[in-house]
């Protein structure tokens, strides 16, 4: 039976891992151990929390491995489990060579984007944010440069124009474990890889996003401004600035100008304005072109809140200029 060392930290990297234990036996693998992130300090008291994925590996039984650094004492460890072949997903960091040679079949890795395209550790967020049409779910070889190595298995995905960061990374979590279940069997019973694919076209990376990334200026498209909504939420949140205190907008959605006329918004006003409060829709900001509709907000200092609760207690919103 083909063992398996599952790398991983996020809760959709948990997700992956309980889809592949449930279904590893009829799939002739185990996992026979998990190398996750050290438990983080959380909370005013400090506490430490393990990840999502060593989690899921401690409630299934599973060693785990939650080295600060791949060296060799780290490495002495894990190889004592006698996995054949690396899987990992979100895991964070780039294996060596001498880890890598750990594993008899190599590594394989689940990359949430239709490779070459967007590169690197934020694809989800770059796929929602630049509007794309559609995106893919790969399962890659493991290779010593960022993301370049062969593709195994491939889904594509439409876009619906919906999708949050956390919701598409979900749905990759699911039908990414289908896809490394596939590569897993074929390898379990032909004892080795199934034969890549090489990578074509033009590729493009992504980076680590910081929390200037997510804010918005006000005089861009409703469409493009609801698209950083979605790309940043939950973390780190498209956010505005009101007098001084700043706003995260986390749920809303773009109509057009002659949509807001209609609801009486004036169209005229300075993008970043606060239209108008409208019941059955939400709280209207003039975008560059169109309406930005907030239907959840946050404001700094407060719990996160629907528009209607927010509006009760800030009856001065409406008309206020957003930075």
């Amino acid at each position: 039976m083909l063992k398996v060392l599952y790398a991983g930290s996020p809760q959709a990297a948990a997700t992956t891992l309980e889809i592949l234990l449930k279904n590893a036996a009829q799939n002739n693998f185990s996992v026979v151990g998990v190398l996750t992130n050290p438990p983080k300090m959380q909370g005013r008291h400090s506490t430490l929390v393990p990840t999502p994925v060593q989690t899921v590996a401690e409630q299934n039984g599973v060693p785990v491995f939650t080295p600060e650094h791949l060296d060799s004492t780290a490495r002495e460890e894990i190889a004592k489990c006698g996995a054949d072949i690396l899987v990992c997903f979100a895991f964070g960091k780039i294996f060596g060579p001498k880890f890598m040679s750990l594993f008899k079949f190599g590594g394989i890795n689940l990359h949430p984007s239709a490779l070459p395209k967007y590169r690197g550790c934020t694809p989800v967020n770059a796929s929602i944010l630049n509007m794309d049409k559609e995106t893919a779910f790969s399962v890659q070889t493991l290779s010593q440069k960022m993301d370049e190595g062969d593709i195994l298995a491939q889904k594509i995905v439409p876009l619906t124009g919906k999708e949050t960061a956390v919701s598409l990374l979900n749905q990759a979590a699911i039908d990414g474990a289908e896809l490394i279940l596939s590569v897993l069997k074929n390898c379990a019973e032909n004892n080795s890889l199934p034969q890549g694919k090489k990578q074509e076209g033009e590729p493009s990376y992504t980076s680590f996003i910081q929390r200037e990334d997510a804010r918005i200026h006000w005089t861009k498209s409703a469409e493009q401004i609801d698209a950083l909504v979605r790309a940043y939420y939950p973390e780190p949140a498209g956010w505005t600035q009101s007098k001084d205190v700043s706003i995260k907008l986390l749920e809303g959605f773009a109509i057009s100008d002659e949509e807001g006329k209609s609801l009486g918004a004036d169209l005229s006003l300075t993008p970043g304005t606060v239209a108008l409060y409208c019941k059955p829709k939400g709280i209207l900001i003039k975008c560059g072109t169109g309406f930005y509709v907030v239907k959840q907000i946050h404001q700094q200092y407060k719990k996160p809140m629907d528009y209607k609760s927010y509006i009760n207690g800030a009856r001065d919103f409406v008309g206020t200029r957003l930075e």
